[in-house]
C-alpha cells in the first residue's frame, strides 16, 4: 500500500467529526471539493469503503468507525506532544492526566479532583472516563499518567496496585417491595425483571456464575456495559440489578434504593501507571487521596446499609 498523506487523514478525521463535507471544509480551511477529493484518495489508498451516500448525506461504514478509533488515538498522542512542548515553554509543572472507569468518573473521581485542585492551586488536571480495558491502553501508551480500572488487571508495561475492595450492591426502584428489605439475596431476584451488566464486563461473568451457582433464574429485560445506565433503567421502574456501590451511591437520590447483596461479590479497584515512566509525587498524592476515599466510602456505605 502506498504511503498515506497526512492531509488525507486530516480530511477523514474532519469529516468523521463534523458529518458534513461543508463543515469539514470549514474546519480545514479548504473548499468542499478539496475535502471530497482528499477523502476519495484516502479510501483508495487504504483500500476500504469508508462512506456510503444516502441522499445528500455521507454515512460512515463499520470500517470507517474502526479506522477512526485508530486515527483518533494517534491524534491524542500528537496533541499531547504539542501540549508537553507548551508546558516546557511556559515552565509549567504539576499537570496530571487521569483516566478512570465510569464507576469512578461518574462522581467520586471528579469530586476528589476538585478538592485536590483546591489544595494545589498550581496543579492542572485532565480527566477522562473510559472502560477499564481502554484505561489500561491509555496508561501503557502514556496518554495518561495514571488510571483507575476494575481489577485484577495485569500488563507487563504497567504497574498495577490494588486498592481497597468494596462489595457489589443490589439496586431496586424506590417503592419496590424489595426495598423494604435491608439485605437482598440471590433468591430474591428469581423471576424479577433484571437489568444485566455485560456482555464485555467482568461483572457479567461474576453475576452469571453466582446466579447459576445459586440456581436462581433471572428474567433479563435489558443489558448494558455501564452501571450508570443500569441504575437509570432501574430508576424507571423497569427492573432491578446488581452494580458497583460507587454508581449506586450516585443514584440514591434519583429513584434508586441500594441494599446489601448476598452472597457477597467483591469489586476491586486497581491503580495503573506506566512502568517506564513511574508515578510522579503529585500523582502518588492523588492516588493516596483516592485510596483514602475508597476506605471511607467502604466504611460509611456499609454502615448506611
Amino acid at each position: 500500500m502506498a504511503r498515506v498523506h497526512p492531509r488525507q487523514v486530516e480530511a477523514f478525521r474532519a469529516l468523521m467529526l463534523t458529518s458534513s463535507t461543508t463543515r469539514a471544509a470549514q474546519v480545514m480551511h479548504v473548499t468542499q471539493p478539496a475535502i471530497s477529493r482528499l477523502v476519495k484518495d484516502f479510501q483508495s489508498q487504504v483500500g476500504l469503503v469508508l462512506f456510503e451516500r444516502e441522499g445528500n448525506r455521507l454515512t460512515p461504514t463499520a470500517d470507517a468507525l474502526a479506522l477512526y478509533a485508530e486515527v483518533e488515538r494517534s491524534y491524542v498522542g500528537l496533541e499531547r506532544i504539542a501540549q508537553a512542548a507548551q508546558e516546557i515553554r511556559e515552565h509549567r509543572s504539576g499537570r496530571l492526566r487521569i483516566t478512570g472507569m465510569p464507576a469512578l468518573t461518574n462522581g467520586m473521581l471528579p469530586r476528589l479532583a476538585g478538592h485536590f485542585l483546591g489544595q494545589h492551586p498550581r496543579a492542572d488536571i485532565a480527566m477522562f472516563g473510559l472502560m477499564s480495558h481502554v484505561v489500561l491502553d491509555w496508561v501503557i501508551s502514556e496518554q495518561c499518567d495514571m488510571g483507575f480500572a476494575a481489577g485484577p488487571i495485569e500488563h507487563p508495561l504497567a504497574v498495577s496496585e490494588p486498592l481497597p475492595t468494596v462489595r457489589y450492591v443490589a439496586v431496586v426502584p424506590l417503592g419496590h417491595p424489595l426495598a423494604r428489605k435491608r439485605v437482598l439475596r440471590a433468591q430474591d431476584f428469581q423471576d424479577q425483571p433484571y437489568i444485566a451488566l455485560g456482555p464485555t464486563t467482568p461483572s457479567k461473568f461474576r453475576m452469571d456464575e453466582l446466579f447459576a451457582r445459586e440456581a436462581v433464574p433471572r428474567h433479563i429485560r435489558a443489558e448494558t456495559p455501564l452501571s450508570e445506565i443500569a441504575c437509570a433503567m432501574v430508576s424507571s421502574g423497569q427492573g432491578i440489578s446488581v452494580v458497583d456501590p460507587f454508581t449506586a451511591r450516585e443514584f440514591e437520590r434519583r429513584g434508586v434504593v441500594a441494599r446489601r447483596f448476598l452472597p457477597a461479590v467483591e469489586f476491586q479497584v486497581t491503580l495503573l501507571y506506566s512502568r517506564r515512566r513511574g508515578l510522579s509525587p503529585l500523582g502518588r498524592e492523588f492516588a493516596q487521596d483516592v485510596e483514602r476515599s475508597i476506605r471511607e466510602f467502604k466504611r460509611d456505605f456499609s454502615v448506611a446499609r
